[in-house]
């Protein structure tokens, strides 16, 4: 029987971000989950990883049961978050594995604080050069790149229809849209999708995090609304980019784009037959690329 243990921890800054910590060997690990999820969507690769590894997984400010005092407007309040996070734990040493927006925040992270981290996996990750928020409203229309926070707020696309569906429960269009984007060819079991969509109505930032993801820009090139501030060259401990063939989330370009910003840092793994959930899709061969690279790990401190 896998021992998981839900904790809590509040942070300085008046947060308090709540968290899943996995008993396991001295290898550690923390799991930064994505957008509309939380650590929740992490309980495959928790339950099933060799027990040798520790595992942490967080749920960001204003997901899962951590708190939402003060708004997110940048992935790096979510890293400054983790920052504080592994501070109050003691916790050093640790390989971050972030998830769609999680690797935004991982990358943002190995950046601002380099020697806490000693090992970085992207999967599924939002480009070093943020994701464009297009407020277009047909395959017709000429891409119109959103701007503002206003803008994104208001778009009647995504974020209303979303966080409609959200204070409604309506679980069945929650689904339709993981099984349209996501979940496009195998799907959780009923019991874990029912907890997964009830999972995502914990989210109290839908249109902050789109935001932030549309002014996300560390590399060295502007992205068409933002300048990049170069601080990917800051990366400096090994990286593991993770995609799948068939992710509609993530698409090629960007995951290319993650490659060339990080040059010889990184190593590119293709998850065959995958989309944006190789947890749902094929956990083996998921769990196969993690440890593989963890597993070539030098922890020397």
């Amino acid at each position: 029987m896998v021992n998981v243990t839900m904790k809590e921890v509040l942070l300085p800054n008046g947060e308090t971000l709540s968290y899943r910590e996995r008993a396991g060997g001295d290898v550690k690990v923390l799991l930064i989950h994505g957008n509309m999820t939380s650590s929740r969507h992490w309980d495959l690769v928790i339950d099933n990883i060799d027990e040798k590894y520790k595992v942490y997984a967080v749920d960001l400010r204003g997901f899962g049961n951590s708190s939402y005092h003060n708004r997110i407007m940048s992935i790096k309040d979510f890293a400054d978050d983790v920052k504080l996070f592994v501070d109050e734990l003691g916790l050093k040493d640790f390989a971050l594995m972030g998830w769609s927006t999680g690797g935004g925040v991982a990358m943002q992270f190995a950046a601002d604080y380099p020697g806490i981290s000693n090992k970085l996996i992207l999967l599924e990750s939002v480009s070093t050069r943020g994701y464009p928020y297009d407020g277009k409203t047909s395959e017709a229309e000429e891409v119109r790149r959103l701007k503002t926070f206003d803008e994104v707020k208001n778009d009647i696309l995504r974020t209303i229809p979303i966080q409609a569906a959200y204070d409604t429960n309506d679980a069945a269009l929650l689904k339709l849209i993981w099984n349209s984007v996501i979940y496009t060819h195998n799907q959780p079991d009923e019991k874990h999708y029912d907890e997964y969509v009830q999972d995502m109505r914990t989210q109290r930032n839908f249109a902050e995090v789109y935001h932030a993801l549309n002014t996300f820009n560390i590399s060295r090139y502007s992205n068409g609304l933002v300048e990049g501030n170069g601080k990917v060259d800051k990366i400096d401990i090994p990286v593991l980019v993770l995609r799948g063939d068939r992710d509609l989330v993530i698409p090629k370009e960007m995951n290319d784009e993650i490659l060339e910003d990080l040059g010889g840092k990184a190593t590119f793994v293709e998850l065959k037959n995958c989309g944006h959930s190789p947890l749902i899709d094929d956990l083996p061969q998921l769990l196969k690329a993690i440890t593989q690279f963890l597993d070539s790990a030098v922890h020397s401190k």
